[in-house]
Formats: C-alpha cells, sequence, structure tokens
C-alpha cells in the first residue's frame, strides 16, 4: 500500500485491491481512518474517528491534490482501474 502524499499528520494511500473498483484514497493519522471517493467528485466513503472539521480539512487536502492523487491512482493501479 504505498504513501501517494503525505500533509501535516496525514498520510494518504492505497490499497491493490481498490484497483478493480472506482479511485478512492485511504487518509490515516493515529488510529482515525478514512476513505474518500476522487471520481467522479471527491466524496467522503467512510469515517472511523474524524470529526467534522479534521474530515473537511482533509477533503480540502484532497482536492487541492486531487490530480495528482489520481496520477499515483492511475500509476499505482496501471490499466485495472475501474472507469470513473
Amino acid at each position: 500500500m504505498p504513501t501517494a502524499l503525505r500533509y501535516g499528520p496525514y498520510r494518504f494511500y492505497f490499497y491493490s485491491y481498490d484497483c478493480g473498483e472506482r479511485r478512492r484514497v485511504h487518509v490515516d493519522c493515529g488510529n482515525k481512518s478514512a476513505k474518500f471517493w476522487l471520481d467522479p467528485d471527491v466524496a467522503l466513503s467512510e469515517s472511523r474517528g474524524y470529526n467534522r472539521k479534521e474530515l473537511r480539512d482533509i477533503e480540502r487536502i484532497i482536492r487541492e491534490n486531487l490530480e495528482r492523487l489520481r496520477n499515483e491512482w492511475d500509476a499505482f493501479c496501471g490499466g485495472n482501474a475501474h472507469p470513473s
């Protein structure tokens, strides 16, 4: 599970078993975890432990780095990525 981005206390990464589905990113900080869809628009899928402010901050970071995260996903998943 490669790290696609580190931003402050947050680690953004992918799982290889995600490649058969639409693009998403997992975000961890300590014992907190969340998953955000990257397509067709950024959207929270699930969250454990984060409060609303943290989730807004994470979404902002994802939006600011969306092209990079999508490119990292495509490079990691190669031709196995599910179309958005």
